[in-house]
Parts: C-alpha cells; structure tokens; sequence
C-alpha cells in the first residue's frame, strides 16, 4: 500500500528449495470480464498498490469476483495449487 513501510505489510511467496513450478491453466472470461479485469489492474498498478512479480516461473490465476447490481469487478487471486 502507498505510504505504509514495506516490512509492515510487504506479501512474499516463500519458495521452498527443491519445489517445482506450478503453472496454473488459465482461467477463460469473457472479453467483457477480461477488458474489466485489465482496467482494475491498470488502476492498481498506477496507484502503486500493486507492482509486477519476480517469480516468472509460479503461476496463479486471477479469479473476477462480479458484483451482481453493479457488474463492478472484484479481483481475487487462486493459490490453491502453491499452497
């Protein structure tokens, strides 16, 4: 979050040695969700709350969460299978 020292609330994956990569298969949205889901991202990268991961080999799908009388998107993140 911009402005909170990054030791406070800094998220990290912790990768244990010896572990292999786990590649989820993506996720299909429609191309309505999709250009949502990207408009939510944008916003999120531009405020600074959230920045590019350095872990190019993990892979874990963002699940939209619609809110239903709005069609507003929510974004949630599906670690199930880096668990």
């Amino acid at each position: 979050m911009p402005g909170l020292d990054r030791k406070l609330v800094q998220h990290k994956l912790p990768i244990k040695e010896g572990y292999l990569p786990v590649k989820q298969a993506r996720r299909r949205m429609s191309m309505e969700t999709e250009l949502k889901v990207r408009e939510k991202i944008e916003r999120l990268l531009k405020a600074g709350f959230i920045r590019p991961a350095i872990y190019a080999d993990w892979l874990a799908n963002i699940v939209p969460v619609l809110k239903r009388k709005t069609r507003a998107v929510r974004i949630c993140v599906d670690y199930r299978n880096l668990n």
